[in-house]
C-alpha cells in the first residue's frame, strides 16, 4: 500500500528555549515550558502567521547587549519580525502565558514571575495589541503548544512532583 502524505498540510514543530523567539509564516507548532518567565505568542489572522517569544525577566536594564531574555525586547523583536513578514501591527493578537510564582509567596521578594507579566500587558497595550487570551499567574507552570497558522493554544498545568 502507497500512503500519500500532503507536504502543504504538515504542521512542523519547533521547541523553543528561554530567551528565545520563533516566528513563521509556515505551520510550525511552537512549543515551550514555562515557570515564572512569560511566552507572547502574536497571531495575524489575515496572514496565518505567527510568532511567540519566551523571557526570563521584565525589563533591560541597559548594560550589555540587547537580548530577548528581557520582556520589552523579547515583545518588541518578536513584533519586528513579524512586520518583517508583513504583518500590519492593528492586525496582531496576542496571547499570554506563563508569570508563575515558583517559591512561596514570603520567599519571592523579586516577584519575577508578576513583574513578567506586567511588563507584558503593558508592552503589548503601549503597541495597541489586543490581548485576546491568558493564562498567567498562580503558582504551576504551564507547557504551551502555538500553531502559528492557526493561532490556536494548547496548554496544560505542570504539576509539582513532591
Amino acid at each position: 500500500m502507497i500512503q500519500v502524505v500532503n507536504k502543504e498540510l504538515e504542521t512542523s514543530t519547533h521547541y523553543l528555549f528561554q530567551s528565545a523567539l520563533f516566528v513563521s509564516k509556515d505551520s510550525v507548532e511552537i512549543q515551550t515550558l514555562l515557570g515564572s518567565c512569560i511566552a507572547v505568542c502574536l497571531f495575524d489572522p489575515v496572514l496565518k502567521s505567527g510568532g511567540m517569544n519566551h523571557y526570563m525577566l521584565p525589563m533591560w536594564n541597559g548594560e550589555g547587549l540587547e537580548s530577548p531574555k528581557y520582556g520589552n525586547i523579547a515583545i518588541d523583536m518578536l513584533l519586528e519580525k513579524l512586520m518583517r513578514l508583513g504583518s500590519y501591527k492593528n492586525n496582531l493578537v496576542a496571547k499570554v502565558f506563563g508569570g508563575a510564582s515558583q517559591f512561596d509567596s514570603d520567599h519571592s521578594i523579586l516577584n519575577i514571575g508578576e513583574r513578567n507579566i506586567q511588563v507584558a500587558e503593558t508592552m503589548l497595550q503601549r503597541h495597541q495589541i489586543r490581548i485576546v487570551a491568558t493564562s498567567t499567574g498562580g503558582t504551576q507552570g504551564r507547557k504551551i503548544a502555538f500553531n502559528s497558522e492557526t493561532g490556536q493554544v494548547m496548554m496544560k498545568y505542570i504539576v509539582k512532583q513532591k
